[in-house]
């Protein structure tokens, strides 16, 4: 006798409905990190558009960060927390192995028993999440996502290093996904290049560490070829998301890049063709790179600051360590 599996039924479409965001408590302006790193604040403007980032305290974690921009994101979609079917927290900053981030803020919004997991897709990470409860949700494996990038980068940076440190800052941005009668998640383009994994990472194990062979692991980037790759070939992936998105530039009522440098973004801009009416996020300037959290945290300022573009398109992208990248065209909350 031949026995039928019997097939989950998702929904046609899925959308996210609400986003949440949590920064650091404090703002650290260029003067107080130009002396480790030699440099000036007009040095770091000119180069990044930084000009400050927040920084959590010293107490708080990336599991704290994860929880309260979940909360807020919940709170704002209607969703009840015990409707939620999967936490995603996509960081590169959990204060341990194992348990997962993931776990720990299901259990903090109200969640169990969701299925909860972590991964480490760096800047990419929240988009990863993104394309990953969007599949989840057409599928039937789960009605309500949320989708977290948290990261506590501050306790993993050399503070003399002048390849990235200056950069970064501490945040978590999240949102609530779920069903949806028409299209509110465009095709993932996304990817690897792992023969350029040396561009961006840590810059000793932690093995190495504990033997007394390295000092705490820190990040480090090779920022000119970083540049390159970011501008060359990540406009190539845009573009294509676009494409098989079946939208124009002008179409889009925004452009939330990774906030990783604002001339990257600036040449996305230039390179997409990007009219003068679409609103481009620009988190950087006083959270700094945030990582996994760069993108949804983008998105939640753009959306306080231009309340119009809400149910508009935008085309978001993540890259960074791996390497790493994923596109997608979402319609805002």
């Amino acid at each position: 006798m031949t026995v039928t599996l019997t097939e989950a039924a998702g929904a046609a479409h899925s959308r996210i409905y609400a986003l949440g965001a949590a920064r650091g408590q404090n703002a650290v302006p260029n003067a107080d990190i130009i002396e480790p790193i030699n440099s000036s604040d007009e040095w770091i403007q000119k180069r990044t558009g930084v000009i400050t980032r927040v920084r959590a305290d010293k107490d708080t974690s990336a599991i704290d960060l994860a929880a309260v921009a979940a909360a807020q994101a919940l709170e704002r979609s209607g969703v009840a927390p015990s409707d939620v079917d999967a936490v995603i927290v996509a960081t590169i900053s959990n204060p341990k192995q194992t348990p997962s981030v993931s776990a720990i803020v299901a259990d903090r919004i109200g969640a169990n028993p969701a299925a909860a997991y972590d991964m480490n897709a760096a800047c990419a990470g929240y988009c990863y999440g993104i394309a990953q409860a969007d599949a989840l949700i057409r599928t039937g494996a789960a009605k309500y996502v949320v989708v977290i990038g948290a990261e506590k980068l501050s306790d993993i940076i050399d503070p003399t290093d002048r390849s990235i440190s200056f950069l970064l800052g501490d945040g978590a941005g999240a949102a609530v996904l779920g069903p949806s009668d028409t299209p509110g998640v465009s095709k993932t383009q996304w990817g690897s290049d792992g023969s350029k994994a040396d561009l961006v990472g840590m810059n000793a194990t932690l093995t190495q560490f504990r033997d007394g062979e390295a000092e705490w692991p820190t990040l480090r980037q090779e920022g000119p070829s970083v540049f390159r790759w970011a501008v060359w070939d990540m406009v190539k992936v845009a573009q294509k998301t676009l494409d098989e998105a079946g939208v124009r530039p002008e179409d889009l009522a925004a452009f939330i890049p990774h906030q990783a440098n604002m001339r990257i973004v600036s040449e996305f801009a230039k390179q997409l063709g990007l009219p003068d009416t679409v609103a481009i996020a620009d988190d950087i300037t006083t959270t700094g790179n945030t990582s996994a959290a760069s993108v949804p945290l983008a998105a939640h300022r753009l959306l306080e600051e231009h309340p119009e573009i809400s149910g508009g398109l935008a085309l978001q992208i993540g890259f960074g360590a791996g390497l790493v990248f994923a596109a997608q065209v979402v319609v805002l909350p």
